[in-house]
């Protein structure tokens, strides 16, 4: 068994994603996914099939939003959609510690604190997508409906 799918982050994202669905899987790649291009190189598909999990810190509360590779999130359209004037990347310390994650393996679900999350449309362009699985050398592979039931996530236009 590969390492990687001992440490505690792969395997916290590895029981959310199996908890939804059994037949997902963790898959360990032999490059880094640290970015969206690398991810896309290594898994050989689109980098607008990658999904970023970027975390923002809005006012005292934290949100999640899932975008697209090929994307960038719009801090004006989420300061719009949280009615906050504060709105700015969380820092590495705060990922940490919300999400239970570092920096490049950031995944959308298995998170040490329950946290809004807003998943860009765009991710729904593409038949199947790829997220980060707790380590950058980890993701998983789903389609955009099963993303939104598996986080919960709210569908917003959050990307430019």
């Amino acid at each position: 068994m590969n390492s990687i799918l001992l440490k505690e982050p792969v395997k916290r994202a590895e029981k959310s994603i199996k908890e939804f669905d059994s037949n997902l899987k963790v898959l360990v790649l032999d490059q880094t996914a640290r970015t969206a291009n690398e991810a896309a190189t290594a898994l050989g598909c689109k980098v607008g099939a990658i999904i970023k999990s970027l975390l923002f810190k809005a006012g005292e509360d934290f949100v999640l939003c899932l975008v697209s590779g090929d994307k960038r999130c719009s801090l004006n359209k989420l300061k719009n959609i949280l009615k906050e004037k504060d709105v700015f990347m969380a820092n590495p310390e705060d990922v940490k510690k919300i999400t239970g994650y570092t920096i490049g393996g950031v995944s959308p679900v298995g998170h040490l604190i329950k946290t809004k999350i807003f998943i860009d449309e765009n991710l729904k362009n593409f038949e199947s997508i790829f997220a980060a699985a707790g380590h950058p050398n980890a993701v998983f592979e789903i389609d955009f409906e099963n993303l939104k039931k598996l986080t919960l996530g709210e569908t917003k236009e959050i990307s430019e």
